[in-house]
């Protein structure tokens, strides 16, 4: 099943800070391993059942038993492994102890906390946790920003044990006191270096003091970097680090492949590979998300269905669009990379980079979006002269050559510079006064041709004053016979009594 390359007992393992667990490939394991050899509850092997699911990938095989023995663990797998179950599964074991039929909400506490750093990720890990408890009396729900809090409120107060949350959102619900986390017993980072990319290092430390001391920490990635390395070791208690095949890799099934265009040929580009590969189903992946939008209306131009997705879209937007494209009725996704963790699309054919990521771990992340769970698929990469540096960084991380092709039979569109006119005939003369004319070789100063400039006679004649700027003859004011002002009507509240 998995080779493990120290094999020691467990008093020995105590005492060490990390054992490293490696597998090569999914070949690896053995074929007449089952879920049900892991000792889960008959209810999460019906789920599983449901699903299809009866052999475990690589991670969860290494996973699964680790994290039922409470040992704390850093998971790093290909992108499209299984990670979601290799840390749910056992998760949902564990908390069926505690799940009960009562109505009360203090008899459902949350007891699992998986974060992650966008919503699109926060969906899928929901979608899978929800359909493996099925069949249990456990609870989840998802929490996670640009929808309205009401109803994510109303579920908390109804008691849930496992919740799956981006950072900012929890952290309103823990404002407005509407969750109670000194009852967890897990805590899940999923996709932990990109939270630290994203910049949610100080929103994890107020997570992370608010959650009891005793408990167990998972954390699972498709990569971890020497950094992210050291900040596990400040919450991470003795953890066994997995390591499914090397890290940072690709997988093998992924056949990439790099063309060289012009920048201002790159939209056409990707309109001809959709059309010559006939691809119905694919991801265009761009780093900016005016980019985003500006590629996928030069598709929908182009007679492709495509869609835009990125942080200014409305979190209604963004998953209507998915859920389009999941169904069919989009052919393209165009997204940044906060598309680019957790989506799982089944049997994904093919995706795109139109821009090559800055980071290069990200490269990792795009292209695992196809050629998932063993199926086979295609990596484009489009790349000009000014991505030389990026592409050296992303071939040293997965160390290895992407293969640069030609893409046959691509013409761009050849666009008219703006600015530029249509000749002149030979026998043609400016009518511009401003031109300038060639004699013999020589430049020669445009004529000048004075003239008279119209002047209109009524600047000529002499000031007269207007009637509104005559003095106003003061009116004599009237006065009874008395010798008094005369009294006048008020407009209101009537005449001062002084």
């Amino acid at each position: 099943m998995t080779e493990i390359k120290s094999e020691l007992n467990s008093e020995l393992s105590t005492e060490l800070s990390s054992i490293t667990i490696s597998t090569s490939s999914s070949a690896e394991v053995a074929a007449d391993v089952r879920f049900a050899d892991f000792g889960l509850s008959d209810d999460i092997l019906r789920a599983l059942s449901d699903q299809g699911y009866v052999h475990p990938t690589p991670i969860q095989a290494a996973a699964i038993p680790v994290v039922l023995e409470g040992r704390d663990v850093m998971g790093a797998a290909q992108t499209g492994t299984g990670k979601t179950a290799g840390f749910s599964l056992p998760i949902i074991q564990l908390l069926l102890a505690h799940a009960n039929a009562s109505a009360s909400p203090a008899r459902h506490p949350v007891r699992a906390l998986i974060l992650t750093p966008t919503r699109e990720l926060a969906d899928q890990v929901a979608e899978n946790v929800k359909a493996y408890c099925k069949h249990t009396p456990l609870r989840s729900l998802v929490v996670f920003g640009g929808v309205d809090i009401a109803p994510q409120t109303a579920a908390l107060r109804a008691g849930v044990e496992i919740v799956i949350a981006t950072p900012g959102r929890l952290l309103d619900h823990v404002q407005q006191k509407t969750i109670n986390l000194s009852q967890v017993q897990i805590l899940v980072m999923d996709e932990a270096d990109r939270m630290l990319d994203m910049g949610f290092l100080p929103d994890l430390q107020r997570i992370i003091n608010l959650l009891p001391k005793a408990r167990q920490s998972l954390m699972f990635s498709a990569t971890f970097s020497q950094e992210i390395k050291k900040l596990a070791a400040t919450f991470l208690r003795n953890p066994l680090t997995i390591e499914v095949a090397r890290s940072n890799a690709t997988a093998e099934n992924v056949t990439q492949i790099l063309y060289q265009v012009q920048e201002e040929e790159k939209r056409d580009a990707v309109s001809f590979i959709i059309r010559e590969r006939n691809l119905k189903q694919v991801i265009v992946f761009s780093n900016t998300k005016i980019g985003t939008s500006r590629l996928a209306v030069h598709l929908v131009k182009t007679g492709v269905k495509a869609a835009a997705i990125h942080g200014d879209k409305t979190q209604q937007e963004r998953m209507a669009a998915l859920e389009s494209f999941k169904r069919g009725e989009i052919e393209v996704l165009v997204a940044t990379d906060v598309a680019a963790r957790g989506l799982d699309i089944a049997e994904l054919p093919c995706v795109i980079n139109f821009d090559l990521p800055y980071n290069a771990e990200d490269y990792v992340h795009r292209i695992g979006r196809t050629g998932r769970a063993g199926a086979t698929g295609d990596a484009i990469s489009l790349f000009t002269e000014k991505d030389e540096r990026l592409l050296a960084d992303i071939e040293k991380l997965i160390k290895q050559k992407i293969v640069r092709l030609h893409l046959a039979g691509f013409v761009a569109t050849k666009l008219e510079p703006h600015g530029l006119r249509e000749p002149r005939s030979s026998g043609a003369r400016s009518s511009s006064s401003g031109s300038a004319e060639v004699k013999n070789d020589r430049r020669v100063a445009p004529r000048s041709y004075a003239s008279t400039p119209k002047i209109d006679p009524w600047f000529l004649q002499p000031y007269q004053p207007t009637a509104s700027t005559l003095p106003v003859a003061e009116k004599p004011s009237v006065t009874s016979s008395s010798g008094k002002p005369a009294k006048r009507a008020a407009l209101l509240g009537g005449f001062s009594k002084s």
